[in-house]
């Protein structure tokens, strides 16, 4: 589905432990597999539920030197699809019956909007741990191609010789955080057109 890049201060544990701790509750179940620097994160609707359809989505954590990449797999929806589509033929047949599934439309909703709320507390231990989808001030430095003196970003002229470093400056994806080179005009992660955000 989406990959996003977090950089800075934050571990692939830290998203993991935040994970756990939101989803793993409620009509929701949510496991780990892996350790340290690869973790999955699997969060499920919980067996034999009352109400709702079935629904399954697995986040793969895997850390980097500079913080994490996330990604989110395509969500197991056929579940609340067919538990939709039971409650619009009972509506259909019957539309007093629909009182008697709000539960279930409920749920099926919730179930729906999983991935943004996953998304939505993996964006808030990121704030919590300072990290960005920018590039952390770790790796913040620019190598003169001439010679190979480490510069702040954002200088025009290599401190130790003068030589321009414009073309030289590190970018990343404002959507998904991916590092691109200056010339690209998209990015190979998202797609997200650069040229007309840069």
């Amino acid at each position: 589905m989406e990959t996003r890049f977090f950089h800075g201060n934050i571990t692939s544990k830290q998203v993991a432990q935040a994970l756990l701790a939101e989803f793993n509750r409620g009509a929701l179940r949510a496991q780990q597999v892996g350790d340290q620097d690869h973790i999955v994160i699997q969060i499920t609707t919980q067996p034999n539920l009352q109400s709702g359809g079935h629904t399954a989505i697995g986040v793969e954590i895997k850390q980097f030197d500079d913080g994490v990449a996330i990604h989110i797999g395509q969500q197991a929806w056929l579940g609340i699809a067919a538990s939709i589509g039971k409650t619009a033929i009972f509506a259909i047949k019957n539309p007093l019956s629909l009182l008697n599934r709000l539960d279930d439309l409920a749920q099926d909703i919730e179930n729906l909007q999983l991935v943004e709320r996953i998304w939505n507390t993996i964006t808030q231990v990121i704030k919590e741990n300072q990290a960005s989808l920018e590039l952390s001030e770790r790796f913040r430095r620019v190598v003169c191609p001439y010679c190979t003196t480490a510069n702040p970003i954002g200088e025009a002229n290599c401190i130790a010789c003068g030589a321009p470093l414009g073309k030289s400056q590190p970018n990343t994806c404002p959507r998904c955080g991916f590092v691109v080179e200056n010339d690209e005009t998209k990015c190979p992660n998202c797609g997200l057109i650069l040229s007309t955000v840069n």
